[in-house]
């Protein structure tokens, strides 16, 4: 929670910096090698990898960055992820800003999410005290759209499969580039079914 309160409240003193925005035409063409595993439009039909459309494009250039930062270190800094930081690694940052802004104009398919767990959205909506969960809507919103200026990823409609494996590299630490260590934190605390609901009810989010 102090982690927390910490995050924000030095994001709100921040205005945001003026940076030169992507291209989303040409970040289309440059996406056509992302397509086998996000999809043409970014809604990937594989549910281990990540719909990227409607994403915020900040956090899509902050996420690439972070790849190919791992890439060029050996996984000492940055997000490590063997598929990813071979990719990241061929673009350059107007790619990066390109391919972000293509996927971020794109809509975010929706699909039905049955028997959606009562656990999830307690988690979600309330978090555990007793714990020290601190509510996702905090940072993401009643609707999963997180917030761009917090740097906080929209959540709402992903892949119930991809939230769970990036929550479980979270709790192991595998996954490190979170601001200011809060979701290792948060994710530190659950437990392997606190996880799988979380996941299918954020799934269930529109």
């Amino acid at each position: 929670m102090k982690k927390l309160a910490l995050a924000l409240s030095v994001l709100a003193s921040i205005s945001s910096p003026a940076m030169a925005e992507g291209n989303a035409e040409a970040g289309k063409t440059k996406a056509v090698v992302c397509s086998a595993c996000h999809g043409v439009d970014g809604n990937s039909m594989i549910d281990m990898y990540p719909k990227l459309a409607g994403q915020q494009a900040t956090y899509l250039e902050k996420q690439i960055h972070d790849f190919r930062t791992a890439a060029q270190t050996g996984g000492k800094e940055g997000r490590n992820d063997p598929i990813m930081g071979g990719m990241a690694m061929m673009l350059s940052d107007q790619d990066i800003k390109d391919v972000a802004a293509f996927y971020a104009s794109q809509t975010q398919t929706q699909v039905e999410v049955a028997d959606i767990p009562e656990l999830g959205e307690q988690l979600y909506k309330g978090g555990d005290v007793a714990r020290g969960i601190t509510a996702c809507i905090a940072c993401h919103g009643p609707s999963g759209a997180g917030s761009e200026l917090a740097g906080f990823p929209a959540i709402g409609g992903q892949h119930a499969n991809y939230l769970t494996i990036q929550i479980n590299k979270f709790r192991d630490t595998s996954r490190n580039n979170d601001l200011n260590g809060m979701m290792q934190d948060i994710a530190s605390k659950l437990t392997t079914e606190d996880a799988e609901a979380l996941s299918k009810y954020i799934s269930s989010l529109k």
